[in-house]
């Protein structure tokens, strides 16, 4: 592997912020970097593609949709860096349009390749041989045709609604002449027609199964390709002129702060099913396409033509049904997250586990079904345990917190339930889990008007010898078994009075009426999180001035608080070494002379999610085992610190704090998934020195590391 240099999203200005959404482009950039790396098994090269696409939609919805908005208001201040709306929009679509030819040219010239070799084939529908297109077309009229529908636009038919991502089949078309509807149509006359392809349908169709030396080959052709090949039967004597596959882009909507009225659950209800009609933001098509034809739709989507993005319909949205071929020798080894060795015994209770000792627990290297979820199961079926209490952002359909809530419920525990409906993409599903969770008779809460309760914390209320003793969890992913496998979180169990006293406090507040809650270990957010950070950043400021240890240290998503990142700026002149390692957006520019010479940003990215929160502040401690530290719901990002509900909890225990300090270790030595970010906003990616150790960070990297550790 070789140093590999990214581009930067702006050239280095005077400003002392990067621009958030081109430097979220740069991320992007990061992952499409993993499915180009020929050192990652071809199927999740394949996987990676899919997961920058993915991404990409969400920028458009959340993001672009945002600024447009600014954009179309004309009275909206300047980004960060100095940006108008209008410019962020265009130099977005520079990045964008860079970005996915690197995308296309990386499928066509380097990944379909890779697959044909391996006899995973993706054919286009005409390259099929006669018997095989027979096959296909057969299973078309049997499963597709029937649920089709053909919609055009004439006097007596009005431009259909487009819905957000879906994939559509746009038509020039010149009908034959006559009378349709009452009203004489000119056969001279071209018209727009339209074709949704079902949502519901695999995008990769397979082609029936062929052998290649005993060995099982796989093909595919695109579900849209055998559509359009038979759009005549769909349009029976209607010469079709052009056709095209398009794609339309929809703003996500504005979330409102303040909910007008007292019931939000329908608010919230109401916001879902008008999101659907939101305006649209983007319009891909094929490159092929004539201008009369794109020109068309932008003018009925009400797009300008910077709005436009021709790409193939290579499907890259649907890769994920490829990555699932079942080839295990193209795909990483399938990892198992293991026990931790503290509740190893299934037998032993996990509450008295946990009045031994803290447990740290670090997803998805050690199992959460083991630990987190075993906690609220053991919690339901004691019947010792008067009261359950816990927050809610994100869960599965099938979520085993909603079933074990319910069951305690009904088995006459107290159970509250603090469900948050406004988790973008999630509102729905939280509504119906709110619904469930009542008619089993936990009481359940939406938080505070306002604010989204963003924190991951779980309380119960166990009756002992001595009275009533409580105990927690608290995280910093989501009660969500499926994505506890996939994202990187740490999670502590504890039953330390203070902590859990100041989580009683916070409940007491989300569930009921009363001031902000007043708390002595917690920083909560949106009430000390943030002044409590300033402080311990000037601490660590007149340490240094004192000759005293002094660093910084943080693992987060995103960083983008103006005001946290102007504290560290002179912290980095009043000589603290500040290390941060941020997986997604920065916005702070280390590096720079006289601003931020003392500050290091790093981004690791690779087979999990980074996604863990984690704060150290030496406190004047040369042994950072010794310092504070900190796990967290919440990034330095603006509306964490101040338009959410969210916690950090201290972690006290020597042994958890070594375990983050040796996190900290391997994410700085290593040189396989890590990228460093330049003053200039680039970011180069670490290459392994030719002396590494075998099997060591710098050899292997953060993930390989981690979970050869965990497995031993």
């Amino acid at each position: 592997m070789t140093d590999t240099a990214v581009a930067p999203a702006a050239t280095l200005q005077v400003a002392k912020f990067f621009n958030r959404e081109l430097s979220w482009l740069e991320f992007n950039r990061r992952v499409l970097a993993q499915a180009a790396d020929e050192g990652v098994p071809l199927l999740e090269r394949v996987r990676f593609l899919g997961i920058f696409t993915s991404n990409l939609d969400e920028f458009f919805m959340k993001r672009v949709g945002l600024v447009k908005r600014w954009a179309n208001l004309n009275t909206s201040p300047a980004s960060a860096d100095g940006l108008s709306p209008r410019q962020q929009l265009a130099a977005i679509r520079g990045l964008v349009t860079n970005l996915q030819s690197q995308q296309v040219a990386l499928f066509r010239n380097s990944l379909l390749p890779a697959l044909a070799a391996e006899d995973i084939h993706v054919l286009r529908f005409g390259d099929l041989p006669a018997r095989d297109r027979e096959a296909v077309y057969e299973w078309y009229r049997a499963h597709v045709f029937a649920a089709l529908t053909p919609l055009s636009v004439d006097p007596g038919h009005r431009f259909p609604f487009i819905s957000n991502l879906s994939d559509n089949l746009g038509l020039f078309v010149r009908p034959p002449a006559g009378l349709r509807g009452g009203v004489e149509l000119d056969a001279g006359e071209l018209q727009f027609a339209r074709v949704k392809i079902p949502p519901s349908m695999k995008r990769f169709v397979a082609v029936p199964t062929a052998t290649k030396g005993g060995k099982r080959v796989h093909r595919f052709v695109y579900l849209h390709d055998i559509i359009r090949h038979y759009l005549d039967e769909l349009f029976p004597g209607v010469d079709i002129r052009e056709r095209a596959v398009f794609r339309v882009t929809r703003s996500a909507g504005i979330q409102r702060d303040e909910i007008e009225g007292e019931n939000l659950l329908e608010s919230v209800e109401l916001d879902i099913k008008q999101r659907r009609f939101a305006r649209a933001v983007r319009l891909e098509i094929e490159p092929e396409v004539s201008s009369e034809l794109s020109h068309y739709l932008l003018d009925k989507l009400s797009l300008d033509p910077q709005d436009l993005y021709e790409h193939p319909a290579d499907e890259y949205d649907s890769l994920f049904e490829i990555y699932d071929v079942d080839r295990p020798d193209l795909k990483e080894p399938r990892w198992r997250p293991v026990t931790p060795r503290r509740l190893a015994d299934p037998k032993a209770s996990i509450f008295s586990v946990i009045r031994r000792q803290d447990v740290l627990v670090h997803h998805p290297y050690e199992s959460f079904h083991a630990s987190v979820e075993r906690f609220i199961a053991s919690a339901a079926a004691d019947p010792d345990v008067l009261t359950i209490k816990q927050t809610l952002y994100r869960t599965t359909p099938d979520s085993p917190f909603i079933e074990n809530l319910v069951r305690a419920a009904e088995a006459g525990k107290q159970v509250a339930c603090l469900v948050e409906l406004r988790a973008r993409f999630d509102e729905g599903r939280n509504v119906r889990f709110a619904r469930q969770l009542e008619k089993a008779g936990v009481h359940v809460a939406y938080g505070v008007l306002g604010l989204k309760t963003h924190c991951k914390t779980s309380l119960v209320v166990r009756r002992e010898k001595g009275g009533l003793r409580c105990y927690a969890h608290l995280g910093t992913g989501n009660y969500h078994p499926k994505t506890a496998q996939l994202y990187t979180d740490v999670g502590l169990l504890t039953c330390d009075p203070d902590i859990t006293g100041d989580l009683v406090h916070l409940f007491n507040f989300l569930t009921g009426v009363g001031e902000a809650p007043s708390c002595s270990t917690l920083l909560v957010a949106p009430f000390t999180m943030r002044d409590r950070t300033l402080k311990m950043i000037a601490r660590e400021m007149d340490n240094a001035k004192k000759g005293l240890p002094a660093r910084i240290w943080a693992k987060l998503n995103a960083m983008e608080d103006r005001e946290v990142t102007e504290h560290l700026y002179a912290a980095s002149q009043a000589g603290v070494k500040v290390d941060l390692v941020v997986r997604g957006f920065c916005c702070l520019r280390p590096g720079v002379p006289g601003l931020s010479d003392n500050i290091r940003v790093s981004s690791v990215v690779g087979r999990f999610l980074e996604h863990s929160r984690i704060y150290h502040f030496a406190a004047g401690q040369e042994d950072p085992a010794d310092g504070e530290w900190y796990i967290s719901s919440a990034d330095w990002m603006y509306r964490n610190l101040s338009n959410r509900v969210e916690v950090s909890c201290p972690v006290r225990d020597g042994d958890a704090r070594r375990r983050l300090l040796r996190l900290f270790e391997v994410h700085r030595r290593d040189h396989v998934n890590a990228w460093d970010l330049a003053p200039s906003g680039s970011y180069t990616r670490r290459t392994p020195p030719k002396d590494a150790e075998a099997g060591s960070p710098e050899a292997v990297g953060t993930f390989e590391t981690l979970m050869r550790e965990a497995a031993h």
